[in-house]
């Protein structure tokens, strides 16, 4: 479905505007909530990545990591990760996550890290199932309150992923080698009319998102981590087991 879609770098300063025109569709008109066309500039001069992905000349997707130094550690904070609303569902978001990985394991960063709002499942199914990365820790009102629609007027509630790039568990999931389990240890519980509520009633939302921060804060002191996403006919949750067999 991705045929004729190239991931590469970007490389020059129209290609970092056309990554800041996308991030305006996406995410909206708001000048508060966009990154500059300095920000993606600083990234690809300072060992981050600017990444997008190509139809013919069209930039159709891309990706924006920070360098960051976490206990001597060097790795790659995935700040953005948007595809246009004509790509989506097409695996050009997989294909930019893919290359990310291999750009950073060719220079030797093994740790890659992002956050997504817990309240997005499909994000969710994709980061945990798909990539193989894993969550111990929940940020709450990360940005705090912003004016961007998709937030929903609520607390920017966050989980970090974790994506450790050459790892078994991170080989077997890019590689479809492993089904995705529908089991674990521990699971939080996400209410099934959660999709029709985020157009509908922001109480209930915001009484989902208060109660996942409880749950999720609870079992990451206990050394769990979230491992993958359960998506069946009767209900959805988040799988969590102990972190240190991840």
């Amino acid at each position: 479905m991705n045929t004729g879609i190239v991931v590469r770098k970007c490389a020059a300063l129209k290609e970092y505007q056309a990554c800041v025109e996308l991030q305006r569709e996406i995410w909206g008109e708001a000048d508060l909530e966009v990154e500059p066309v300095t920000m993606f500039v600083v990234a690809s001069i300072t060992g981050g990545q600017v990444l997008g992905a190509f139809d013919g000349e069209r930039l159709v997707g891309y990706t924006l990591a920070l360098v960051g130094l976490r206990e001597n550690r060097i790795y790659l904070h995935s700040h953005q990760t948007g595809v246009s609303s004509e790509y989506r569902d097409r695996g050009v978001g997989r294909m930019l996550k893919l290359f990310q990985r291999e750009e950073a394991l060719g220079r030797n960063i093994r740790w890659i890290e992002w956050t997504f709002d817990p309240l997005e499942l499909k994000n969710a199914h994709f980061n945990l199932n798909r990539l193989g990365a894993i969550c111990r820790r929940y940020i709450k009102d990360l940005y705090g309150v912003t004016t961007s629609p998709l937030h929903r007027g609520i607390p920017t509630d966050r989980l970090v992923a974790e994506w450790r790039l050459d790892s078994p568990r991170v080989i077997a999931a890019i590689g479809e080698l492993v089904p995705v389990r529908a089991e674990a240890p521990a699971e939080i519980l996400v209410p099934a009319g959660l999709e029709e509520w985020k157009s509908s009633d922001s109480e209930k939302v915001a009484s989902v998102q208060a109660r996942l921060q409880e749950e999720f804060s609870n079992w990451f002191r206990r050394g769990y981590a979230a491992v993958g996403m359960r998506t069946s006919a009767t209900d959805t949750a988040y799988l969590l087991a102990p972190w240190s067999d991840f």
